[in-house]
């Protein structure tokens, strides 16, 4: 068994250095962090001084926006060392990242005291986006060529998938692969493996679908907004589009990458996509870079003091407010369910936006289909890197699949553009695209001819390949059934944002059913919806129920949705929920009422029914109580208001957790919780979970009782939102909202001390939660809500 990678050693303490770091602590996993002696201390004994680089860089990643730890206390996993005073930890290390200046003299001299310093079996890799692997190799022992290769992360390096790795002649293939097993498993990265070429993968045809974009935008003379409103959702790809990504990559950073192009490829037949525009070339030239130089081709200002974005006329070089682009592509994009459709509803179109939008597209196209064998040997790498590091739905050739490929192919040809041989090949072949599902596994069209399994892991699981095999036993239009195998059924939520609502009741009844009648021992719940695992009820039917006065119907499916969770919570069989992404309100009451959860580390979980003026009313009050207080020892005497106002402070103000981490640390999940950091495998490892629980002879809880302060409690939640109103925090319907949680969680109009059971609090939050429902300040903020997508202060 190939040794595991325990202690990472991280040169250079720069941004992406200690972002490495910082999510190798998220993956439990300790570093060293080095950087050289500042040269005002060199003569200073003082260690903080000595390593002050380093310590700035765990510093500005301890602070920097979105968070790189997922858990800030984790930051001690860190160690602050410098390259004088620390070398001979360096042998403690298992593998070694360099992250320093792009510069080949300077990596040289670190490689140099790296093979000096090292144990002889670490790995050894650069994070280099641009100096060629043969380069960097050229001068290292023929021991450590077999260890070298480069590991290049994106940035930021917690939110972004891709890992790509390229390797020389001399790596030797072992190393290779005890790395992408380490990236996938513990960092929970997507492995690429690419070339030792200009740019790579992902930025190779990432930077020429920009430079494309800025060569047909010409063309076509369209603006900087109306690029943007283009290549957005709208294609399947991020909001950042093209020039917001510009701005917040830098575009000093974009001008480096496409020089790399330029100068390592000469030969590339598309050379001139990565001739650097005049109107970039004065934006640096002047300094204005992107966001972090406060301008590039957005900036923020004041207008009539209101904050306003404003957007480079690419003529005058001069701001101006941005106009609202509307085309009928775009808008039928936005009909349009799921990227595929959305691709086609644009480039179909006959309007501006969609010429331009094919335009870019089959240039990017025929681009990559030219890159193989150059960058990559197949397709797969090249879709997987433009999905995981530059956030696209669809990869080139998924893309390609989406349009047609022969329809394409023909108006490509049409147009006298060169389709290239290999793709007209497989038409000829009689296959119309290059993903095809054959006898239950997807396989991909190589270039040389023939298919190809699509490769994954085996710890992977995938609703779309299960279904492909029939795994789904029934199915309605908000959930299904499927069997995952080895006795372990999976519900899948799929209504709108996988909001719960009666079709989720009866299909989660039926699966605890299927439980109870011996068909199967264990439950997962979990979906595979990139957005959210569940973001909550379905705000809309209270709503329509509230403003027709029928507290009957309220009633009577908040009571189910309570009497369903405690279900699945005290089966007899395990059932083990599967958060991921936005898991909010009642998705959060579901993730937590179950035998164990194993989220996924990018979990957003939070009670936040108050900003839609009301109170969690599917166990989430109960349920928060029995992690607080539910396990404390009988007998011990404690006050239970400290306890109560970490919770009221969470619900109330409606907080969400910024990573599965947060929610353990907050309550959201136990300490015995398993998160995992590798999307694909997270529905394997619940099921893993929920099969080990089975096996181990699962007993299910008992259920808990509560010492809860009652009136005494009541009353002090009373003057606290009394003094937030006098002070204007909270308007009066926030106290009103704030008055029937506090009673809810205080056990009601009770005398301190009473103990109080899980179907009283249960109760309790049903009775706040329908009085809620009959406040029209309560319906302005649903109906807000759902018209506008934010929270109304009413």
């Amino acid at each position: 068994m190939a040794k595991q990678i325990r202690r990472v050693a991280v040169l250079g303490a720069g941004v992406m250095g200690s972002g490495i770091a910082a999510h190798l602590a998220n993956a439990g996993i300790d570093s060293l962090l080095y950087d050289i002696v500042p040269g005002d201390a060199r003569e200073s004994s003082d260690p903080k001084a000595r390593n002050a680089f380093a310590l700035k860089g765990i510093a500005t990643a301890k602070k920097i926006k979105p968070n790189a730890f997922m858990r800030a206390s984790d930051a001690r996993r860190i160690k602050p060392c410098n390259y004088d005073d620390h070398a001979d930890l360096l042998k403690t290390c298992d593998w070694i990242v360099e992250v320093v200046v792009e510069r080949l003299d300077i990596k040289n001299h670190v490689f140099d005291w790296v093979e000096k310093n090292a144990a002889p079996d670490a790995i050894i890799s650069s994070n280099t986006s641009g100096i060629p692997l043969a380069d960097m190799a050229a001068e290292m022992s023929e021991d450590m060529k077999k260890r070298f290769l480069i590991t290049h992360f994106f940035n930021p390096v917690r939110y972004m998938r891709l890992l790509e790795l390229v390797t020389g002649p001399d790596t030797d293939p072992a190393v290779v692969a005890r790395l992408a097993d380490f990236g996938e498993r513990k960092l929970g990265k997507g492995i690429v493996y690419g070339k030792d070429t200009a740019n790579f993968i992902a930025n190779r045809i990432g930077t020429f679908g920009m430079g494309a974009t800025f060569q047909r935008m010409v063309e076509h003379g369209l603006t900087v907004e109306t690029v943007d409103a283009i290549f957005g959702p709208a294609m399947g790809r991020p909001k950042s589009a093209v020039f917001r990504t510009a701005d917040l990559v830098g575009i000093d950073t974009l001008v480096h990458v496409f020089g790399n192009v330029v100068t390592g490829a000469p030969d590339d037949e598309r050379v001139d996509a990565f001739e650097v525009p005049s109107f970039i070339s004065k934006l640096v030239e002047e300094g204005r870079v992107g966001a972090k130089s406060g301008a590039g081709f957005y900036k923020k200002a004041k207008i009539d003091g209101k904050k306003a974005i404003l957007v480079l006329d690419l003529e005058t070089l001069e701001y101006r407010a941005a106009d609202k682009p509307r085309f009928p592509s775009l808008g039928a994009a936005r009909k349009a369910e799921g990227a595929a459709a959305k691709v086609k509803a644009v480039c179909s179109g006959d309007d501006i936006a969609a010429k331009m939008a094919w335009d870019v597209t089959a240039d990017s196209l025929i681009y990559s289909a030219n890159r193989i064998p150059e960058i990559a040997d197949d397709i797969v790498n090249i879709d997987r890197g433009m999905r995981w590091g530059f956030g696209w739905d669809l990869g080139p050739f998924e893309t390609w699949d989406a349009l047609g490929v022969r329809t394409s192919v023909d108006r490509m040809k049409a147009e006298g553009r060169a389709v290239p041989a290999w793709v007209e090949a497989m038409l000829e072949a009689g296959r119309e695209s290059f993903y095809v599902r054959e006898d239950g596994v997807m396989t991909f069209w190589q270039r040389d001819g023939g298919s190809a399994p699509v490769p994954t892991s085996d710890r992977h699981f995938s609703i779309k390949n299960a279904k492909a095999n029939n795994s789904e036993i029934t199915r309605n239009a908000s959930a299904s059934l499927h069997d995952m195998g080895d006795g372990v059924l999976l519900l899948e939520f799929h209504s709108k944002m996988n909001a719960l609502d009666n079709l989720i009741n009866d299909m989660a009844n039926l699966g605890l059913d299927k439980l109870d009648a011996g068909e199967f021992d264990a439950m997962v719940v979990g979906n595979q919806d990139p957005k959210a695992f569940c973001a909550g009820a379905n705000v809309l039917m209270i709503l329509m129920a509230s403003m027709q006065s029928n507290w009957d119907q309220i009633d009577g499916e908040i009571n189910n949705l309570q009497q369903l969770l405690r279900r699945m919570q005290y089966s007899a069989k395990p059932v083990v929920t599967a958060p991921h992404a936005m898991t909010l309100g009642g998705g959060a009451e579901v993730a937590m009422q179950s035998a164990a959860t194993v989220a996924y580390g990018e979990t957003y979980m939070g009670l936040v029914e108050v900003g839609v003026g009301l109170i969690p009313a599917g166990g989430g009050c109960k349920e928060l109580l029995g992690r607080y207080l539910g396990n404390i020892p009988a007998g011990v005497d404690y006050d239970p208001i400290p306890y109560i106002s970490g919770i009221f402070g969470k619900v109330g103000m409606a907080q969400v957790t910024s990573s599965a981490e947060e929610a353990r640390q907050w309550g959201y999940l136990r300490p015995t919780d398993k998160v995992v950091l590798d999307i694909d495998a997270h529905l394997f490892e619940a099921k893993r979970t929920a099969r080990g629980l089975a096996d181990s002879g699962y007993v299910a809880p008992r259920e808990r009782t509560f010492k809860l302060p009652g009136k005494s409690g009541v009353a002090a939640v009373e003057l606290a939102l009394y003094g937030m109103t006098e002070g204007a925090f909270a308007s009066e319907h926030d106290a009103l909202i704030g008055k029937k949680l506090g009673h809810v969680l205080c056990g009601g109009d009770i005398p301190a001390g009473t103990r109080r059971t899980e179907q009283d609090i249960l109760d309790l939050e049903r009775e706040a939660f329908l009085s809620l429902c009959g406040e029209a300040k309560t319906q302005a903020r649903i109906q807000h809500m759902l018209q506008k997508g934010k929270p109304l202060r009413n």
